[in-house]
């Protein structure tokens, strides 16, 4: 993501969630705890929009997102999406589908690691937005139902189909997919549909201590690792060692890696620059 802006200036208030910032460390929540963080369109709209802001300010090297209440994400508001939708001609349906998935690439292709902090019920877009994440830090209350087919639409919704299987393999892909029955958070670990099970209700803090630890680390090594991990999922191998030897190359001439060794022989600890 480019880090010139135009005319714009930084938004100062976001309205469908709630965000703040910590040396580093960003927590975006989700703020619906009435409606089990039902999204809208625009909360959708705010996380398409926030993320790309937050990566051209370059300050955030590691962000949060969860819920607030007694769940991560039930999915789309029934009413003010579901309903509205049956309204819509096909242009209008394309362009909020569009949305959505800009949602999911934001996350993907933000350069600062993403860790889902996931309690409750994460269902339908909301399992989606976890999966996209980097990292998901969960509880034995989480529950992931990637529900689509439940109301006649495609399994494959927000990039899911993509995804999913990457994370645990096509047989869990197709079952979780097409059947949308909902994954226990110990299911979730055993499949790697989790990145850590953590005791009931310490998901935020082990969400938010993962995130301290890589905000504090060398910030432009985790920013390429994960351009690297996107890149390279549809690269033939060639491709991929070639962009892991250019990667590299760049690297080794960042002030990072000059630190490190510096660290090394004066037995220190690193003092990462993320430059």
């Amino acid at each position: 993501m480019s880090p010139f802006t135009g005319s714009a200036s930084r938004t100062e208030h976001w309205r469908h969630l709630r965000l703040t910032v910590d040396a580093g460390v960003a927590t975006v929540t989700l703020d619906r705890p009435d409606k089990l963080n039902a999204l809208t369109f625009g909360a959708y709209a705010d996380l398409r929009d926030l993320l790309p802001e937050l990566a051209r300010d370059g300050s955030v090297r590691a962000l949060v997102l969860g819920g607030e209440g007694r769940g991560f994400c039930s999915g789309g508001d029934v009413d003010e999406i579901i309903g509205a939708t049956l309204a819509m001609d096909t242009a209008r349906l394309l362009d909020f589908n569009r949305m959505t998935g800009q949602v999911v690439r934001a996350l993907r292709e933000c350069p600062f690691p993403v860790v889902a902090a996931v309690h409750g019920v994460a269902a339908g877009a909301g399992a989606v937005l976890a999966l996209a994440a980097d990292f998901r830090v969960a509880d034995p209350t989480a529950r992931f139902a990637f529900l689509f087919t439940r109301v006649g639409l495609s399994g494959g919704d927000m990039g899911a189909a993509y995804l999913l299987p990457r994370v645990v393999g096509l047989g869990h892909a197709t079952r979780l997919l097409m059947l949308g029955d909902p994954v226990t958070a110990d299911e979730a670990e055993r499949i790697g549909l989790i990145s850590r099970l953590c005791a009931e209700g310490e998901a935020h803090q082990a969400a938010h201590a993962l995130a301290r630890r890589l905000a504090d680390g060398p910030a432009l090594a985790h920013a390429q690792t994960k351009a690297l991990l996107t890149a390279e999922l549809d690269m033939p191998l060639a491709a991929a060692v070639e962009l892991d030897a250019a990667t590299q190359a760049l690297l080794m001439n960042s002030a990072d890696y000059a630190e490190f060794h510096a660290a090394f022989t004066g037995r220190r600890p690193p003092r990462w620059q993320g430059r």
